[in-house]
């Protein structure tokens, strides 16, 4: 088959965040603005001068000062702090002239200011009454940099001309915008050259310079130093070259330096952070095959830090027995082609799903293996006298003739339609409900639920972990394809073509240099079962098509993930809470 060229994708102007940037600081060019204004608030008041200095590797590179006419008196309070009269601004330009020149003079830097909100406040705010769109700036606020380095035992407050005199700056600020702009320059640049040590080194690092971190670990921010921007995985090792934690990321440079930050408030991982001293990329096609590798890898070295993935072994999954009288059986694998369910991730959770099979079908409870006829009389269970076991374990004149009608009951519930099992617990769900023992419900619910979610992961398991190998394609944003091959349910290549690149001679090289996987026993997948459901919801993504399959590729009408929301429940709960003549109505 074919696969045609994917609509070119719409370009979108996006406005990179600190992240994004990863731009060296002597890199960076800054715009530090003060503004003047009539009051405090943008609301009420009004912008009398804009003072600008564009700076760059150190060096003034440009200034930019201009009074404005705020269109009402300057309060005399105001007049005397700043020296502005309304005399000085009758006859300046409005903002609306000013303004242009402004964001223009600072397209494509990065604004600082002393409390910084208060002035890009005041700059959105005329920007929002002008009908402009605001460039999306981003920002340095030198105030909480200045808590954040400078100490009380060195400066009594953070005020501008308090850190001005501390810093000895070229420029005294006098309330002018242009004199507080230059002051503000040379306290901006006596803060970095305290923060670098720290590791405050790039500009995405100014945005969390503030934030209360310990300074032995945002002095650990240079492990990221180098890594790729691309996805991937990312391995934090520890002494004896001991991998102590594996992440995955669309940007692993940008997700390995928020582990220096704030933002990372996990205890157990800030104590890893302390403990490493290295991080080891691994550089993946695309987010799939990152995420993939990040459950391998976790699998293969269990790290002490990563909590999920690390035992796949300690799975387990309920099986219908294969012997005269089948019977459900927790087991902690796939064995034979009977039915699975599965899989779970404990014992206990796949203990409650027999036990909601067990309150609706009358399958036997015992454990022992039974004869289909039995040598001697027996003396049947309690539950045989109560009606919920046909009991073979008595048929002494010829094979029980009852019980595999029981046992198509349990196939078709693991295997296909659950729906006899859900409207069974529902019905007893809704009495308890109805005689307030809403307790007891929650269990039955609590059962029921985790019976179809794993009957559902079986069902939309097995067909894949059947189908030898399976092509499929998605496109991307920039007009080419996502190409991944699976065999037996586990990831075995991926690959990307561009926009005009014709993608079926890379599906065939792909296919050719895939990863051989040897099939396991169904439902079971040939990887771990999380791996897996990657896949599944990769495949079950909007646009994508499927290029090839060598076995059917199929999932029954009737099945267990139509009663994934367990709607029947709710319905009969519903029913049972409005009364009992409203059931008896039903």
């Amino acid at each position: 088959m074919s696969i045609a060229p994917p609509p070119q994708a719409a370009t979108t102007a996006v406005q990179p965040s600190f992240a994004d940037l990863g731009t060296p600081l002597q890199d960076v060019t800054f715009v530090v603005v003060d503004l003047e204004t009539t009051g405090s608030r943008a609301s009420d008041a009004g912008i009398t001068e804009i003072g600008a200095v564009k700076v760059r590797g150190g060096e003034v590179v440009g200034e930019f000062q201009s009074l404005v006419n705020p269109g009402r008196p300057v309060p005399a309070f105001v007049a005397r702090l700043t020296g502005i009269t309304t005399a000085m601004v009758s006859t300046a330009p409005d903002i609306d002239l000013v303004l242009p020149g402004f964001l223009e003079f600072s397209h494509g830097c990065v604004l600082v200011a002393h409390n910084a909100p208060f002035d890009v406040g005041f700059l959105r705010a005329a920007c929002a009454d002008l009908g402009y769109t605001w460039p999306g700036f981003a920002v340095v606020d030198t105030l909480p940099l200045a808590r954040r380095a400078v100490s009380r035992d060195e400066a009594p407050n953070h005020k501008l001309s308090t850190l001005a005199r501390l810093f000895h700056a070229r420029t005294s600020p006098d309330h002018r915008a242009l004199a507080d702009a230059r002051a503000t320059v040379d306290v901006l640049h006596a803060l970095l050259e305290r923060l670098a040590p720290l590791g405050v080194t790039h500009l995405e690092d100014l945005a969390t310079a503030a934030d209360p971190v310990p300074a032995d670990v945002r002095r650990k921010v240079t492990l990221a130093d180098g890594l790729p921007t691309a996805p991937g995985v990312y391995l934090f090792r520890g002494p004896d070259d001991e991998v102590l934690y594996v992440g995955t990321s669309t940007n692993i440079r940008q997700r390995v330096r928020s582990y220096f930050t704030a933002a990372e408030k996990r205890r157990r991982i800030t104590e890893m952070v302390r403990i490493a001293h290295a991080v080891t990329p691994v550089v993946c096609a695309t987010p799939l095959e990152a995420q993939v590798r990040e459950l391998r890898l976790i699998a293969e070295h269990a790290p002490r830090y990563n909590r999920r993935s690390k035992h796949p072994e300690r799975q387990s999954w309920v099986r219908l027995t294969d012997e005269a009288y089948p019977r459900l059986s927790v087991v902690p694998e796939v064995r034979g082609d009977v039915p699975h369910i599965g899989p779970f991730t404990s014992r206990r959770a796949a203990s409650a799903a027999v036990e909601a099979l067990h309150d609706a079908i009358g399958l036997r409870q015992c454990t022992q293996r039974l004869p289909a006829v039995a040598r001697a009389p027996r003396s049947p269970c309690a539950l045989a006298g109560l009606g919920r076991c046909s009991a073979p374990c008595t048929a002494t004149a010829g094979p029980d003739t009852d019980y595999p009608t029981v046992v198509e009951e349990a196939r078709a519930a693991l295997t296909g339609d659950p729906g006899a099992v859900v409207r069974a617990l529902a019905e007893r769900v809704a009495r308890l409900a109805g005689q307030e023992r809403f307790e007891e419900a929650g269990q039955v619910t609590h059962r029921l639920r985790t019976f179809v979610r794993a009957a559902a992961r079986a069902q939309r398991l097995d067909p894949l972990s059947r189908c030898a190998e399976l092509v499929a394609a998605r496109p991307t944003a920039a007009g080419g394809w996502e190409l991944i091959v699976v065999r037996h349910a586990r990831f075995a290549g991926t690959a990307v073509t561009g926009p005009h690149q014709d993608p079926l001679p890379v599906v065939d090289a792909l296919r050719a240099t895939a990863e051989v996987v040897d099939p396991p026993p169904p439902p079971a997948p040939a990887c771990h079962p999380e791996e897996a459901a990657l896949v599944l919801d990769w495949l079950d993504q909007p646009g994508v098509r499927l290029v090839h399959a060598s076995d059917p590729w199929t999932c029954p009408v009737r099945s267990a993930v139509a009663h994934a929301d367990l709607e029947d429940v709710s319905a009969s709960v519903a029913l049972a809470l409005r009364g009992p003549d409203t059931m008896a109505a039903c």
